[in-house]
């Protein structure tokens, strides 16, 4: 059997991807039923990614990584827990409902350009400092399972913020 790759940076792109797959679907979906239930899927899934990174990841890097942008990924992080919780509960046959969702999209391509996508990105900088991404990873996936429990039987709360 595989082993799960722990390398935090590598968890978090996969994230990444999944997220981004998942607003593909949004966008061809035909019905406000199925873009409902792909939109609950969008949030469950960021509000997760939000909190592993805020409770495990960002931690770690403090003081390791450019201040700056570890300052910009809570705000941005906050924006997006916003259109988030806007969106939870809201109807997808709301007037507004698709472009929450598309602006959601925007603010989180943003945040992944940072994360891993721009020139000294984040994830560059967390692999330079001395952080073991490996222990951070089996931190972050056993809290992931945690809150992913969370979600299927109790549901997850409104998205906190921490800085708005």
């Amino acid at each position: 059997m595989k082993r799960e790759d722990t390398d935090a940076t590598h968890i978090l792109t996969k994230d990444h991807r999944e997220v981004e797959a998942l607003f593909a679907s949004f966008e061809k979906a035909g019905g406000a039923k199925e873009k409902g239930r792909i939109a609950d899927q969008i949030c469950t899934e960021l509000k997760i990614h939000a909190q592993i990174e805020e409770e495990v990841f960002y931690p770690a890097l403090k003081g390791k990584i450019d201040d700056d942008l570890l300052k910009e990924a809570y705000v941005e992080h906050d924006g997006a827990k916003l259109l988030i919780n806007e969106i939870v509960a809201s109807s997808p046959d709301d007037e507004f409902f698709d472009s929450k969702v598309t602006v959601l999209k925007e603010e989180i391509e943003h945040h992944v350009k940072e994360e891993e996508k721009e020139h000294d990105n984040m994830f560059q900088q967390a692999r330079a400092a001395d952080v073991d991404l490996d222990a951070l990873g089996e931190q972050m996936l056993a809290r992931k399972e945690e809150l992913k429990a969370q979600a299927k039987s109790t549901g997850l709360p409104p998205a906190q913020t921490t800085t708005m």
